[in-house]
């Protein structure tokens, strides 16, 4: 039974259409495509002149679509999922969240100071800042 489904690819949230199964997901080729730009082709999920190998074929693609845990496992991405809620989290691979590290250069944000008026990290860059957190959960 198709539903919709939020799903983070590493920074950006999109809403898709999905097939959820008691703890899996099920996403269609095209949807796929369309969403994380990964093409299901005769050599494996390809995106952008890069393409994976997909040696067990029948784990990754079912009937009703491609299963998100498997392509997260084959792309070696964290997932973070919760079917029954129909949302999933799709984090960097841990190559690319070292090669951040390594860069030493976090991302970019905006968030709002005490008097409403925005402040991104980019217009602070080559300076030292301290940034401080808090969160109630």
């Amino acid at each position: 039974m198709p539903s919709i489904v939020t799903l983070i690819d590493d920074r950006t949230a999109v809403t898709i259409d999905a097939v959820v199964h008691q703890d899996a997901i099920r996403i269609a080729p095209d949807t796929l495509a369309r969403a994380l730009g990964w093409k299901l082709e005769a050599q494996g999920l390809c995106r952008a002149g890069t393409c994976v190998p997909v040696r067990d074929r029948a784990a990754l693609v079912h009937d009703d679509g491609v299963d998100l845990a498997e392509l997260a496992r084959l792309l070696d991405r964290p997932l973070a999922m919760d079917a029954a809620e129909g949302a999933a989290a799709l984090a960097a691979s841990a190559d690319e969240r070292g090669s951040r590290l390594a860069a030493l250069e976090a991302p970019d944000f905006t968030l709002p100071d005490l008097d409403g008026r925005l402040h991104s990290l980019h217009d602070h860059r080559g300076r030292k800042k301290l940034l401080i957190a808090w969160a109630s959960w």
